[in-house]
């Protein structure tokens, strides 16, 4: 899938990245330029306000018709991916370059999707599909308060609360989608808001309490799901609106603190799942989100707390050689927005939610680029993961269930 090289110093920050992939032998140089391609289309447009104009929105052949939707989904998910990176200091290198270049269209870009005289205000008020991505937006504030919400202007502000609180006309489902509307007030809680929804939070926290099955899994809803909601969802927004609560002595540190080793169990799991050749089983709904579905892994790598005996190395390498599997020159076209697939175009895979805004949930894998070049993550020497270990006869950590 990956063919001829371009050099990563070479990327300027206006550059349409629809060349190959570089291959300098530097993991995070190819994180970055994947990451900046996939990120640049959403907000160099969302800052000049030509979004809806220019992104080109394939749907599912089962769309059910939420096409206003898909530009707040593109957004919010890439949002959240990106949040962590975004918020390391600036500098002089071509990865800081680029970086900068994309904080400055995302701050822009906010004022501009919040705004209801601009030509990209996007749709918060309508439908119920608001109140997921609104959360995954609120979520890139979250991991990123100091970079991407304090620096937006007061009105900014005023306007991205007053379109958080519109989402309180609808109601969650009974699913992964109370913790939307948990992050979300939580959120709000943090920033000063006297109303937020205490009730709310208190019954996703309560549900997914009484949902939890075991060894590191949630059930979504009543009845368990085998796909990687608990990745795409449940895990990382619960121990962040969690984080949140301990903060300000609504919830203790105990509940935290379960819920994160839950997360850290879960992580270890979702290590083990990729083969030896990069792969990971095809398995449950929203296929389409590809690498998303190493949320959780990514989170606990970006926090520092992956698992006893995993080291960040295995799961640098192990998470690059997923995301080259599925994020070639394939999983883009022509004018650098993703397709509807799962590592190229197969739309017929999609699910009857998904359009191209959907799809920007890969995004969510990338959350370790918050850590700095010289952390231990990026600058380890390649190492073996799991399966790798195991396939090739090496000694490897053997695995036992949890009763936490």
């Amino acid at each position: 899938m990956l063919s001829a090289i371009t050099p990563f110093g070479m990327v300027a920050s206006d550059t349409k990245l629809s060349h190959p992939l570089p291959v300098s032998g530097n993991d995070r140089d190819l994180w970055v330029h994947i990451i900046y391609k996939m990120a640049d289309p959403i907000f160099s447009n969302l800052a000049k306000g030509t979004l809806r104009k220019n992104m080109l929105v394939e749907k599912s052949p089962f769309y059910d018709s939420r096409k206003n939707v898909t530009y707040l989904e593109a957004v919010g998910r890439c949002l959240a991916g990106i949040a962590p990176w975004l918020a390391l200091p600036d500098d002089s290198s071509e990865e800081g370059k680029l970086r900068a270049t994309l904080r400055a269209n995302v701050l822009k870009g906010i004022a501009n999707g919040v705004n209801p005289s601009s030509p990209d205000y996007l749709n918060f008020r309508n439908e119920h599909q608001p109140i997921v991505d609104a959360a995954y937006m609120v979520h890139g504030f979250v991991r990123a308060r100091k970079a991407l919400w304090e620096p937006l202007d007061a009105q900014t502000k005023t306007r991205v609360i007053t379109e958080l609180k519109a989402l309180r006309t609808r109601k969650a489902f009974d699913s992964n989608w109370l913790l939307f509307t948990a992050l979300t007030e939580s959120f709000l809680l943090s920033i000063g808001e006297k109303d937020w929804d205490k009730k709310a939070v208190d019954k996703a926290l309560d549900k997914f309490d009484e949902w939890y099955v075991g060894d590191g899994w949630y059930s979504d809803g009543p009845t368990f799901a085998l796909d990687y909601y608990n990745s795409f969802v449940i895990h990382p927004m619960l121990v962040d609106t969690l984080e949140i609560l301990v903060k300000h002595n609504i919830k203790p540190q105990a509940d935290y603190d379960l819920a994160l080793k839950r997360m850290v169990r879960y992580a270890d799991q979702l290590e083990r799942m990729i083969s030896p050749v990069g792969t990971f089983p095809v398995i449950g709904r929203s296929i389409t989100y590809r690498t998303g579905a190493m949320q959780a892994l990514a989170q606990v790598a970006l926090e520092e707390n992956l698992p006893e005996g995993v080291s960040p190395a295995q799961v640098r390498c192990a998470l690059t050689k997923v995301t080259e599997n599925m994020l070639g020159g394939e999983a883009f076209d022509k004018n650098g927005w993703l397709k509807l697939g799962f590592t190229g175009h197969t739309p017929e895979i999609a699910d009857y939610y998904t359009s191209t805004g959907s799809l920007y949930m890969a995004s969510l894998s990338f959350l370790p680029l918050g850590l700095p070049a010289d952390n231990p993550f990026w600058s380890d020497p390649a190492e073996e993961w799991t399966s790798q270990k195991a396939w090739n006869g090496a000694a490897f950590k053997k695995d036992y269930h949890v009763k936490y």
